[in-house]
């Protein structure tokens, strides 16, 4: 898998946990409309199922999602915000939560204080039992977005655990009981998804403005392939370690 390619990485053998107890609500934070449902979609659809609460957090606003160099920004920002609303309700359905939008402009977001302190205040209203969130520390990634995304949920993390973090926010401190790193180089958790993996898919295809540029399925044949593309993807992964489809993560438990 090229190292700027959305979605789930090789693994190896040496994943040491698998399957978290169904937390009762998660957040996943993206850098932009889509990334979740690529990164960890079956996942959370697995847990909607069992009754987690699933929330979403999408820190820009998609705006440089297109080929088009003619298009309206204006319209696509929009549009990206009902696709990702459309897709939160694939996944999760009755157990849906919050759709975030923190709206910074594609391609700017950094991890900054300021923006740290937008991360802390969702998970300190949000309380979520998991967090996931893109891996910071993945070698060889290009899009800035996605590095900063990954640095702001770690650290959002550690500011809304603190109660002196943040005070004026006005909002008790929480803390996540896990972690959970999606695109990393060294994952050590394995979720079985066997069964989720068209909510998966049927959650991406939401994203309709995104067919050409990150999906490369403009057409039925090329959607077609992209379908098979993510569950061979999955099915590989789940073949590793015993199960029928899997995603796979760095876990980090020690919040």
């Amino acid at each position: 898998m090229a190292a700027n390619e959305p979605g789930q990485p090789d693994a190896d053998e040496r994943l040491s946990t698998h399957d978290l107890p169904t937390p009762s609500s998660a957040l996943a934070i993206g850098a932009h409309p889509d990334d979740v449902e690529f990164g960890c979609g079956a996942t959370l659809a697995k847990w909607a199922s069992a009754g987690c609460v699933v929330h979403h957090l999408v820190l820009t606003d998609g705006s440089k999602g297109t080929w088009n160099p003619d298009a309206d920004i204006a319209a696509l920002v929009i549009a990206r915000q009902s696709e990702q609303r459309a897709a939160a309700q694939r996944l999760a359905g009755p157990h849906a939560g919050e759709v975030v939008f923190l709206g910074h402009v594609d391609g700017e977001l950094d991890s900054s204080l300021a923006v740290r302190g937008e991360v802390a205040r969702v998970i300190r209203t949000l309380r979520p039992q998991v967090v996931l969130g893109h891996d910071p520390w993945k070698r060889y990634r290009l899009h800035p977005d996605h590095r900063h995304a990954g640095l702001l949920a770690c650290e959002g993390i550690v500011a809304a655990r603190d109660p002196h973090f943040f005070k004026e926010h006005g909002l008790a401190p929480h803390r996540p009981g896990v972690l959970l790193l999606w695109e990393a180089d060294e994952p050590d958790h394995v979720e079985d998804v066997t069964g989720f993996v068209d909510a998966k898919l049927h959650a991406l295809e939401a994203h309709e403005s995104q067919f050409e540029s990150t999906m490369k399925a403009i057409d039925p044949q090329q959607m077609a392939a992209f379908r098979e593309r993510v569950r061979a993807r999955l099915a590989g992964l789940g073949a590793r370690h015993g199960v029928g489809s899997a995603e796979v993560f760095k876990r980090i438990a020690d919040l």
